[in-house]
C-alpha cells in the first residue's frame, strides 16, 4: 500500500502534506484497534500494565489525530497574518502530541504505585497472550511505516512517531513478560512492569517536548546541512569570502537564509549582482533556502590595505588562533572589524578589546579600534 502510494508522490509540496495525512490515517485506525483490544483484554485481567499500554494506545490515537490537523494546517499558504506559511504548526502539533504522553506517564506512575501497595493477581487468558503478540507486531509494523514516510519527506513529527512505535513494541514487550512471569511462577510483578512503562512513557514524552521545543525556538542546523551551504559558497572562485551566514526556519520545508559575500571593490555593480544572483538562484535550486546576499566591498588592489589587515590579522591570531576577522576598514586613524568568537573562551568582549588595541598600538600605531563581536552558535 505505501509502495502504491509513494509511486505516485513527486516529492512537492502538496505531496508532502498528503504522506504526512496517510500517516496520519493509518496511525489513528491502527492505534485506536490497538487501545479497544488492549483495553478489553486489560480490563478483564485487571492489569495496570496492560491498562497502562492500552491508555498508551489511546495517547497514540490522539497523536495520529493531531498529525492529520497539523499537516493540514502546515500546508496552508502564507497569508498576510502569517507572511512565511504555516508550516511550523507541523512542530506544535508534535509539541502537544509529547505534552499528551508526558500526562499519561504522569498517571500511570500513580496507577503503578497503588499497584504495587496492594498488588492484585491478573486474570489470566489465552486471549491476553494472543492480543500482545499482535499488538507486537502490528507496532512495528507502524513504526517502520512511519520511518519510511518520515524519510520520504523529512518530517521530525513522523520520526517521532515511529519512535514512539518502537518505544511501544519495548512497552508491550515488557507488558507481556510480566504476564508470562505472573502465569509460570505466581509472582504478582504486574506493578512493577506498569512502574517501569510509565517511567519510559514519561522519558520519552520528555525527550519529545525537548526536540519540538528546540524546533519552535530555533534550532541549530546539522553539521550536514552547515556543510552542504559552505560547499556551494566554496564552489565560486571570484568571491573573495563569506561570513554572517544566518539561516531562519520557518518549517521544515521552509528556510530562509542571508550570508555577507565579499567582492572586489573594483568590480561594477552589475559585475556583483550577476555573481551574487547566481549563488541565490543555486541555494533555492538545489538546497530549497531562499537565500539574501549582502555585498561587502573589499579593496584588494590598495598595498596599504592588504599590509594592514595583514598585520591585524597576525595580531588577533596570536591572542588566539581561533578567532576569526572579516569586514576589515580603514578610517583615517581607525580601524573596523568584525570579530568571530569562539564558543570556548576563557575572557570577555571588553578584555579582549583592550588586549588587540594595546597590541595595535604596540606593533603598528596610533589607531582608534571599532570591533563589532560576532557570537555565532552555527559555526
Amino acid at each position: 500500500m505505501l509502495r502504491f502510494f509513494l509511486k505516485r508522490m513527486k516529492g512537492n509540496a502538496t505531496d508532502r502534506t498528503m504522506i504526512g495525512k496517510l500517516a496520519g490515517y493509518l496511525g489513528l485506525l491502527s492505534n485506536a484497534l490497538l487501545f479497544v483490544a488492549k483495553f478489553l483484554i486489560g480490563l478483564s485481567a485487571q492489569s495496570v500494565s496492560i491498562m497502562a499500554d492500552a491508555i498508551n494506545s489511546l495517547s497514540d490515537t490522539a497523536s495520529s489525530f493531531l498529525t492529520l490537523i497539523g499537516f493540514r494546517i502546515a500546508a496552508k499558504p502564507a497569508d498576510r497574518e502569517h507572511p512565511y506559511g504555516h508550516e511550523r504548526f507541523e512542530y506544535i502539533s508534535g509539541f502537544v502530541v509529547s505534552l499528551l504522553i508526558t500526562f499519561v506517564g504522569f498517571q500511570f506512575l500513580k496507577n503503578a504505585f497503588e499497584k504495587i501497595i496492594a498488588p492484585e493477581p491478573i486474570r489470566l487468558s489465552p486471549w491476553l497472550f494472543i492480543v500482545l503478540i499482535l499488538s507486537i507486531g502490528l507496532k512495528l509494523w507502524q513504526g517502520l511505516m512511519y520511518r519510511q514516510l518520515a524519510k520520504k519527506i523529512d518530517s521530525a513529527t513522523l520520526q517521532a512517531s515511529g519512535q514512539d512505535s518502537f518505544n511501544d513494541v519495548l512497552t508491550t514487550v515488557a507488558v507481556l513478560l510480566s504476564a508470562l512471569i505472573e502465569w509460570g511462577t505466581g509472582w504478582r510483578v504486574d506493578g512493577y512492569i506498569g512502574l517501569l512503562i510509565a517511567l519510559y512513557i514519561l522519558f520519552s514524552g520528555i525527550m519529545m517536548i525537548r526536540t519540538f521545543i528546540n524546533e519552535l525556538l530555533g534550532a541549530r542546523l546539522t553539521e550536514a546541512e552547515i556543510r552542504e551551504m559552505e560547499d556551494r559558497l566554496d564552489r565560486y572562485p571570484t568571491i573573495l569570502g563569506y561570513h554572517d551566514l544566518l539561516v531562519h526556519n520557518y518549517g521544515p520545508k521552509n528556510r530562509f537564509a542571508s550570508v555577507h559575500i565579499e567582492v572586489n571593490e573594483s568590480w561594477s555593480l552589475s559585475q556583483a549582482h550577476e555573481v551574487i544572483d547566481a549563488i541565490e538562484h543555486d541555494f533555492q535550486r538545489n538546497l530549497q533556502v531562499e537565500l539574501v546576499c549582502h555585498l561587502d566591498p573589499v579593496p584588494i588592489q590598495n598595498k596599504q590595505y592588504r599590509q594592514l589587515r595583514e598585520k591585524v590579522r597576525q595580531i588577533v591570531e596570536t591572542i588566539d588562533p581561533e578567532l576569526r576577522m572579516h569586514d576589515f576598514r580603514i578610517h583615517e586613524k581607525q580601524f573596523a572589524f568584525d570579530l568571530v568568537i569562539p564558543k570556548q573562551r576563557n575572557y570577555t568582549d571588553r578584555e579582549l578589546q583592550d588586549k588587540i588595541y594595546q597590541k595595535i598600538t604596540h606593533e603598528i600605531g596610533t589607531y582608534e579600534v571599532a570591533i563589532t563581536f560576532d557570537h555565532t552558535y552555527l559555526l
